[in-house]
Formats: structure tokens, sequence, C-alpha cells
């Protein structure tokens, strides 16, 4: 076994060997809790989840911490404006609402559409506003090392001298004098237009809720400092893996490194970034009407189809959005879901040692390899066709051993069916009765030659959402999906 993973920082696919045996430290970036969840957010959770999915299943303990950012200049200014004139009155917005109970607000509905989509709570989800003496310390290194100073006015910011530290670009691969400057406070206080808010102190107008004393006075901190101080408390100062998705990689995760790397710590081994997800072509934007939520994909189908669609792609890879994807997504999970359906019926053990059994080897080849996904998916489908054909042909051995196969795939790409609740089981047990029931008395027509007959009732079950295969053994059933 070799995994193998695309590094950011070296541009290259490099071994992955965990620093410490046996473990893997990761920290990815979550939410910036100023509104609803978008299909970048949830692609980018999914993306990791597999990640950390897979890891596991190749024996690894996983710390994995994903932040959330509750305080933010986008949240204090939503915040704002819903005591205001410009409130807008979008679904779920409230007026008159504080900046911390609009983000916890909004937090709820990322951590809804995680769990709904089957995206795996992490070790820790440590929340911005919980850690500023941690960022305090920080701040304090990096003054003490000469890579920040406070404002040179009187606004009480601090800043990191990006001109301090050599290596700054290098994430990104860009030269310091060609990069724009920093937009994320007042220029005049700054040595260098591009030097990067650490301290954001408290400008009047603003709630007093939203600043926190400090050595250079009251004020919040700045969006690059919060993961900084949150990695390095809960994975330590050296750590294996750094994920987000690849909007992030400038300025946020170059900011990230340097002040990290400045203040003497190692870091991240391992920078690993998903990609974006794109309308037709095009770059999702709300100006030009082409974006799609996660919401609105779970309207058109049901979580796990939504699920597959948004990891089925390799994870570096763009991911196109069309107007026939989910029901393409659909197609697929419903030949998957039909063969598992088939096979229960006439499996006596279906479904169980799913736990113990192990993928096929071209699987595990293509998820060691960068978590070739697309790949790994082939053999999942491929897999599924052989159990079919091993059931019409009578082979329940083989038709055993796909199974359970399929099963192991679906548990690692997080794509198994949810277990139904004991109320559901019964009544899936009195559908199948039914089914059964009709099924014979259609058997019964055929071999009576009562076509009408035998087409009436093929006819109600396929209204009823029942899809009837007919083979040499005789006819089978699944529930339609999608």
């Amino acid at each position: 076994m070799t995994l193998r993973f695309y590094d950011t920082a070296s541009a290259e696919v490099r071994d992955f060997v965990p620093l410490v045996p046996g473990h893997v430290s990761l920290y990815y970036c979550g939410a910036t809790v100023q509104g609803m969840p978008h299909v970048g957010h949830i692609r980018s959770a999914i993306a990791f989840d597999q990640l950390t999915r897979w890891l596991q299943y190749r024996g690894f303990r996983v710390t994995a911490v994903r932040n959330v950012t509750d305080i933010d200049d986008k949240i204090l200014a939503k915040s704002a404006a819903s005591f205001g004139p410009d409130f807008e009155d979008e679904p779920g917005a409230l007026r008159n609402e504080e900046w911390w109970a609009l983000a916890y607000r909004y937090e709820q509905e990322f951590l809804k559409a995680y769990d709904t989509l089957g995206v795996s709570r992490p070790t820790y989800e440590p929340r911005a506003t919980g850690h500023i003496p941690e960022m305090h310390a920080l701040i304090q290194q990096l003054i003490d090392r000469g890579h920040a100073y406070p404002a040179l006015d009187d606004s009480g910011d601090v800043y990191f001298d990006v001109r301090s530290w050599s290596k700054y670009g290098t994430l990104t691969r860009q030269r310091l004098d060609d990069m724009q400057s920093a937009g994320d406070a007042d220029p005049r206080g700054k040595r260098d237009p591009r030097d990067f808010a650490l301290w954001k102190g408290y400008k009047d107008g603003e709630p007093t809720t939203a600043s926190w004393s400090s050595p250079w006075g009251a004020g919040r901190p700045g969006w690059h400092l919060e993961c900084s101080a949150m990695v390095t408390k809960y994975l330590g100062t050296e750590f294996d893996i750094h994920g987000g998705g690849l909007d992030l990689r400038f300025p946020h995760h170059e900011n990230e490194m340097a002040q990290s790397q400045a203040a003497g710590h190692g870091f991240a081994n391992f920078w690993m970034h998903n990609g974006m997800v794109t309308y037709a072509g095009e770059k999702m934007s709300k100006s030009i009407g082409n974006t799609v939520s996660p919401a609105e994909m779970l309207e058109l189908a049901p979580p796990r189809v939504v699920r597959y669609y948004l990891g089925q792609a390799q994870y570096r890879s763009v991911l196109d959005y069309q107007p026939t994807s989910l029901q393409e997504a659909a197609a697929a999970v419903e030949r998957i879901d039909g063969f598992i359906s088939r096979a229960g019926r006439v499996l006596p053990d279906a479904g169980s040692g799913s736990s113990t059994t192990s993928v096929p080897e071209a699987f595990a080849s293509a998820m060691d390899d960068d978590l070739n996904v697309p790949q790994a998916l082939a053999v999942l489908h491929d897999t599924v066709r052989a159990g079919n054909t091993a059931l019409t042909d009578g082979d329940l051995d083989a038709a055993g051993q796909a199974l359970a196969s399929v099963t192991a795939m679906l548990d690692v790409l997080g794509l198994n069916a949810t277990a139904t609740p004991a109320a559901d089981e019964q009544a899936n047990t009195a559908l199948g009765v039914l089914v059964e029931a009709q099924l014979a008395a259609r058997a019964h027509a055929r071999a009576s030659k009562d076509w009408v007959a035998s087409d009436a009732i093929r006819d109600t079950l396929t209204a009823a959402g029942v899809v009837v295969e007919d083979g040499p053994e005789g006819a089978s059933w699944s529930l339609k999906r999608g």
C-alpha cells in the first residue's frame, strides 16, 4: 500500500507518510457562516469526507478538524443591514438580528446540509470566537520575531509584515511585487499595502459585542489568523494535511502558511485543494443567475443522488453542473440499488459482513492514487454488472461476493443507504408481501396467456414506482429511485 496525494505547495503527487505512524492529522477550512451553504462548500466537505473515510479504511486513526468562522466583516455587515433599510428579505432572514445570532443560525444550516448529505462530523469543529487567547499569543510571537507590527496610525490594527518573510508567495508561486494590495484594513496604517491584518481594532459604529480586549486595544481577529491559531491548538505546530477549496489558496492559505511558518511552526506537510463547481462551463454567479444551491439540488433528487453527483469527480478537477447532471447521477444510483435489491431477495445473508469485506484491489489502487474516485466508481459499476450477471446465471456465490464488495465500496464512499427505522422496515416488509402477490398473479396470467391482465398488473406496479424486470428465473422488482 502506497498512498499518494497531490501537494499544492510542491505542485507534485507525493508519497504520503504521516508524521506519526498510524495517525493522520487533517485540518480543512469550514464555513464563514454569513449565509446559506453553496455547492462549493458542500463539494469541499464531501471531498475531505471521502479522504477521511479512505484513510480510516486504510487503518489510520484520523483526527479531523473543520473550523467555523463565526466572526468576520461579512457577518457584521449582514447583521448591520438587518437593522437598516438595506435589509434583504431572503429565505430565513430575520430583521434586527445580532451578528452572533445570525452566525449561529447559518452554522446550523451548514450542519444540516452536511448531515443530510452524509458528511461525517469531524473530530473537532472549533469556532473562531472561542480561541481569542490563542490568537493573541500567536500575534505576540510574530511581533517578537520581527514579522508583525502594530499599525502606524492609532487604529489598533496589527499587521503581518510580508516583506519580512522571504518565503511569502511560495504556496501560490507568486512574486510579492506582482500581488495586489490586501484589502482587509485601512492601508494608512501599513508599511506595505500587501501587509494583511492579524488584529482589527474596534471602529466606531461596530457592535461592542464583536470586539475583545487585547494588548493592542479592543478589536477582533483577522480571518487568516483564526485558522492558524485553531489548527495549532488541536493538531500542533506541525501536522499532516491542510485542505480547502481551490479559491482559498490565495490570499487565505498563503497568509496562513506565511504567518505560521514565520512563527516557527512547521505547519502543513501536505496542502490539498478541491476544484470548483461550474454551471454549464461557466463560473457560478448570482449576478448572472446561474447558481444552484444544495437545497435546490435536494428538491430535485434524494440526498444520496446529490452526494453521488458532488463526489463523483476527482477532487482536484472542476465539477460542471448541467441540467441533466442529477438525472444521470440518479440513474447510476438506481443501477446500484437495483442490484442490491435484487440480490437481497435471493441471498440468505445479504449485506452481512460488509464491515469486514475488503474492497476490490482495483478500487483500492484508484483511491490510493490521489483519491481517483472516477476510477473507483468504474470498479463499483463493473462489480454491479458482474453481480447482476451472476444472479441471472444462478451463481449465488459469485453474486454474494459481488454484493459484499459493492457494500464495502459504498461504505468507503459514504453512499450506503441509511439504515431504516423499525417502522420503515415493517412498511417495507408489507410492501414486499404485496408486490410479490401481484407478481405471482401476473405470472399466473402470463402462464394462462392473459396478456391484458398481465400488462395491467405491470402498469399498476409501474405507476406505484415499482420497477419489474423479467428474467430466466421469473420476475424481479425494485423501487424506482430519484
